[in-house]
């Protein structure tokens, strides 16, 4: 289970090792426990978001009685399905099967949909990790757990602070950073072979511009019908693939 309730619950969560993605407290509470609930946030990390009470009681809804939310106190956390990874991880798991790393970026992939098919895709595709950024992105909650179809089990999904930070990390590490841009050039010209890392961004805003500007390269998938896009799931997955054909050959 993903949501932590009760001042009590969300207090030991965050004084423990488990992962805390965010902190939803109403908006209309301030008193001395909550305080220390949310200075605990801000010394852990953990963003906080302030709702209207009604938020809550919809996210406790499904752990209520006779049609009533669940008693929250105010607070709930949101906690990541499964512990999440460190760059390293991803590394030794390149290195354990004496391959590249390879491995996919998310630039604002807010969609749990989105995030957990992408999951999937770089699992099956050979990808040693996902990295994903603290802010302006989904999570690994359990629906987007669910919808990696248990794919989240095998590989490390690295959450960062910044997104910048660990791109310019992984350069000095050796690894290509290629950015899946519509203006770039086609990814069957580009040599995708040794460590590489694809950039994602989201359907409507891109690749932010700081981290676009960080990248090596500018990748695009060659477009014949007259939707011009594709889903960015969709379009990792194509990415993945073409990386995945030119490592074999």
């Amino acid at each position: 289970m993903d949501i932590i309730f009760g001042r009590n619950a969300v207090k030991s969560a965050l004084k423990s090792l488990r992962p805390v993605d965010k902190l939803l407290a109403a908006k209309d509470i301030s008193d001395p426990s909550v305080r220390e609930i949310l200075a605990l946030a801000a010394e852990k990390g953990v963003p906080v978001v302030r709702v209207d009470r009604r938020k809550l009681d919809n996210l406790t809804l499904p752990f209520g009685y006779a049609g009533r939310p669940a008693n929250h106190q105010g607070v709930a956390a949101m906690a990541a399905a499964k512990e999440y990874g460190t760059l390293e991880d991803i590394f030794d798991l390149a290195a354990s099967k004496n391959e590249p790393p390879f491995i996919v970026i998310l630039d604002g992939i807010t969609d749990e949909g989105n995030l957990g098919s992408i999951i999937r895709s770089a699992e099956v595709l050979g990808a040693h990790g996902v990295i994903i950024a603290k802010r302006r992105s989904a999570s690994l909650s359990s629906a987007a757990y669910k919808a990696s179809s248990g794919a989240a089990e095998f590989i490390p999904i690295v959450k960062v602070t910044n997104l910048n930070a660990a791109v310019n990390e992984l350069k000095e590490k050796g690894v290509w950073i290629v950015a899946a841009e519509t203006s770039g050039q086609s990814a069957e010209t580009l040599d995708l072979k040794g460590p590489v890392a694809f950039v994602i961004g989201s359907e409507g805003a891109g690749i932010s511009r700081l981290v676009l500007e960080n990248c090596d390269f500018r990748a695009c998938i060659p477009m014949k019908g007259k939707t011009g896009s594709l889903n960015a799931a969709v379009a990792a997955a194509v990415l993945m693939y073409e990386k995945t054909r030119q490592q074999r050959c």
